[in-house]
């Protein structure tokens, strides 16, 4: 049997995820974010939230992004008044990133309205089996590592802990 595009699996993701990802920045703009600010901005304050501080170094592995594009980024969010960038008293290199009262505010009606997306985008799809396949296409890990004091990660456990 031939390939054809409809049985190719990476020619149906891309297409799947241009779909979504316009859904997503459709959600978006009405809040003044576009997509990779959401993404920053929810993880800083998800990991701010965990009591973390993260260097825009680790915020950028947690979130799987660029460093240099995520300096850039967090220049934008921080422009919106949404986080704020603090020099590392421990690396004069490294900053520090903090969400703003603005910040706290924004991230969960951002994360709720990316949340809609993802439930009707997915809808009458198995969740947890959606879940086990996009763990496998992107590794372990995703989402499980939070920044260490020193600005290294910390893998956490599937309940929160801290795993060794």
């Amino acid at each position: 049997m031939a390939l054809t595009p409809a049985r190719s699996p990476g020619f149906l993701l891309w297409h799947a995820t241009l779909r979504w990802q316009r859904a997503i920045a459709g959600a978006l703009a009405p809040l003044g974010l576009t997509h990779v600010q959401f993404v920053l901005l929810a993880s800083a304050w998800w990991l701010n939230r965990e009591g973390h501080t993260p260097t825009q170094v680790a915020l950028a592995a947690f979130a799987g992004t660029d460093v240099k594009m995520t300096s850039q980024v967090l220049r934008s969010l921080q422009a919106k008044q949404l986080l704020a960038r603090h020099v590392d008293p421990a690396d004069t290199r490294a900053r520090r990133v903090t969400v703003t009262a603005a910040g706290e505010a924004l991230a969960p009606r951002a994360i709720a309205a990316v949340e809609a997306v993802d439930e009707a985008f997915f809808a009458g799809l198995p969740r947890e089996r959606v879940l086990e396949l996009m763990t496998r296409l992107v590794g372990p890990g995703a989402g499980d590592q939070a920044p260490a004091p020193g600005g290294s990660t910390v893998r956490r456990s599937r309940e929160g802990r801290s795993a060794s």
